[in-house]
């Protein structure tokens, strides 16, 4: 959910040993030079006039033909202005900080001012304008956006940009001139500031959210300020690329589902405004695994409808506009499966605060047009490797496991290398805790992002390994350095798989270790460990988080149960092995709670100098399994 989602305050990069990478930042910072000295040429063109972002004039009618010719869109149009509707009688924002953050009023800012400006311009209804303008003057003249925290400086002079810009002709002079000025004053001048701009050399979601934010308010003021105007832009043109080699190779996030609806909107945004003002977005969507983005995201969410949501994230999903504008960059609707469900759901979208730009990137896609995906397994390369696959997109009892490779010094990550989450049932049967809420740990002094070795962040009990779905060896944390490649992955339908190596997160314990997960004939999962053990016996703990009941069976095997529902987990290894559980219950006095949930796996010592596999079972009630499957080895798994 991008509403939940707050801050990040230092920069994470992949470890040394990525010469794919290194080679791969170098030529963006090429390309990027390449691409600023470009930006200036237009310059001696003549900007669009208003409105000149997002939605231009007349846009409005493709709008209107999608209302009338889909169900699904008309319904959400509604929702639009019925929410807009709500927020006449409210009282305008005012500037209150929560902890550090201006966040939530930037956000609810962003939220009053693009849907009463959408239900104007779609109208032309007096009400929705006045409205408009009252919040715009009340955002204008806070002392300041909170530039100390920049993300609320961004998002603020987005939504204020937005409101000048789509009402530019209806507005009055004097409102005018205020809300100008502010975008100058409060918005573009003070992230001219060093102390305030250290996301220009960013590669995470700051970088997309504040670059698209400055872009944004230029060009809403560039008639006024084209020099100060084409500045900012020439900058984000630059900076840009940083974030964006975070797709590549394939379109894989680093950051997660929650925050993909948050760095790549804002990414988009400011693609769709450079498009819309110079008629070229600079070759910025060229970028490697840009437009694939939308596959990982779609991939993400599993037939519960709930996502994999490793490291800062949360299992709750939500329409994403942004995918509306891939599909048609693309010109694949089947994007769209997904977010066909939530439009036809009945369930109110109003909460997302971007959704009025679904109606304009999704006009003209109707949604009886839209077909399921074709691929049952989507596989993403890069800084955070993931595989992410089901037995069917239709039904809702398929099975889908989402497991991932990746290091825990990614941008917002966690120590959940190895780590994935299952469906089945239309139950979720391993799932993730998610992240806690940043103030929640910040009011209790945590030094939330540190990332090193002993940082505190790691002393979360969420942010461990030991309360994620992966090993712990001899109790320790996973290497925060280390990195697990995704190294062989089967789309065969009978044997939907993947393999990470893990070597590198376990390096001080282990010789080696490699970890593969796969969906057998469509009805269980096999996930299997093969660990190369040094010359001491090794503890190993095989864990999984459940919100199921657990019990423990005389045979030593683990029943999960859930609305009825069953789910057997059984262990082989080199001795006998028997499930146990572990409590989630808060350790440190700023850990959260974790109702309803508990750790249930194994613990097992691997003898000196030997190789050993580890092999668990999880079947749905009424599945059956092939016979010796627990023997077979990672190296004799089907390879696409």
């Amino acid at each position: 959910m991008i509403g939940n989602i707050s801050s990040y305050k230092s920069e994470r990069q992949r470890p040394a040993g990525v010469s794919i990478l290194v080679l791969l930042a170098l030529w963006l910072a090429v390309h990027a030079q390449g691409v600023a000295q470009v930006v200036s040429a237009p310059k001696a063109r003549q900007m669009p006039s208003h409105p000149r972002l997002l939605l231009l004039k007349g846009g409005e009618k493709a709008i209107q033909n999608t209302i009338k010719a889909d169900k699904a869109w008309k319904k959400v149009h509604e929702s639009i202005l019925e929410e807009s509707a709500a927020m006449i009688g409210k009282k305008p924002l005012r500037r209150e900080l929560t902890g550090i953050r201006l966040l939530s009023v930037s956000r609810e800012g962003i939220k009053r001012i693009l849907f009463l400006s959408y239900a104007y311009r779609l109208t032309q209804e007096e009400k929705y304008l006045k409205r408009a303008e009252t919040e715009l003057l009340a955002l204008a003249n806070f002392p300041d956006w909170n530039p100390g925290h920049f993300l609320d400086v961004a998002e603020m002079t987005l939504a204020v940009a937005i409101g000048y810009d789509w009402l530019h002709h209806h507005l009055s002079p004097q409102t005018k001139a205020s809300v100008k000025n502010a975008l100058l004053t409060k918005g573009l001048e003070p992230s001219l500031k060093p102390g305030n701009n250290s996301w220009l050399q960013r590669s995470s979601n700051w970088n997309q959210v504040c670059n698209a934010g400055m872009v944004f308010g230029a060009l809403a003021v560039y008639e006024d300020q084209p020099d100060l105007a084409e500045k900012i832009i020439q900058r984000a043109v630059k900076s840009l690329p940083l974030a964006m080699q975070s797709y590549a190779p394939s379109g894989a996030y680093p950051e997660g589902y929650s925050y993909w609806g948050y760095g790549t909107t804002f990414n988009v945004l400011l693609i769709d405004a450079l498009e819309k003002a110079y008629g070229t977005d600079f070759q910025l969507s060229a970028l490697p695994g840009f437009l694939s983005t939308g596959d990982f995201l779609q991939h993400m969410v599993g037939p519960t409808g709930k996502s994999f949501n490793f490291s800062d994230g949360t299992e709750s999903t939500e329409l994403s506009p942004a995918m509306f504008w891939l599909a048609k960059r693309q010109n694949n609707l089947s994007l769209l499966f997904t977010e066909k469900q939530y439009l036809e759901s009945g369930v109110s979208l109003t909460k997302n605060r971007m959704l009025p730009l679904a109606m304009v990137w999704g006009a003209g896609a109707t949604t009886r047009k839209v077909q399921e995906p074709k691929e049952f397994i989507w596989v993403g390369h890069g800084v955070m490797p993931v595989a992410l696959m089901r037995s069917s997109w239709t039904d809702k009892n398929a099975i889908y496991v989402g497991f991932k490779g990746g290091s825990p010094s990614a941008s917002h990550a966690q120590m959940d290398v190895g780590s994935f989450v299952m469906d089945a049932n239309n139950e979720r049967w391993a799932m993730d805790l998610g992240m806690q809420d940043y103030t929640s740990l910040e009011a209790k002094g945590v030094a939330l992002w540190d990332y090193k070795q002993n940082g505190q962040r790691w002393k979360v009990l969420r942010h461990n390994n030991l309360f994620h779905n992966t090993l712990a060896v001899n109790n320790s944390l996973q290497q925060v350095k280390g990195f697990a490649p995704i190294v062989q992955y089967s789309d065969k339908p009978s044997f939907l798989s993947a393999v990470t190596n893990l070597t590198e997160i376990y390096k001080d314990s282990v010789s080696s270790a490699s970890r593969g997960v796969a969906i057998l004939e469509g009805k269980y999962v096999v996930v299997r460990d093969e660990i190369a053990t040094g010359q001491k016996k090794t503890k190993i703990r095989w864990s999984m988080v459940t919100p199921a009941q657990v019990k423990i069976l005389a045979d030593g095997t683990a029943e999960l149960t859930q609305n009825g529902k069953k789910l057997t987990l059984t262990a082989f290894g080199p001795a006998k092995i028997n499930f146990k559980t572990w409590s989630t219950a808060p350790i440190q006095d700023y850990d959260a709670a974790n109702p309803g949930t508990v750790v249930v796996g194994f613990e097992t010592d691997l003898p000196p100098s030997a190789t050993s596999a580890l092999t668990v079972l999880l079947v749905p009630e009424n599945a059956s399994i092939s016979a010796g499957i627990e023997q077979l080895a990672l190296k004799n798994w089907p390879i696409k």
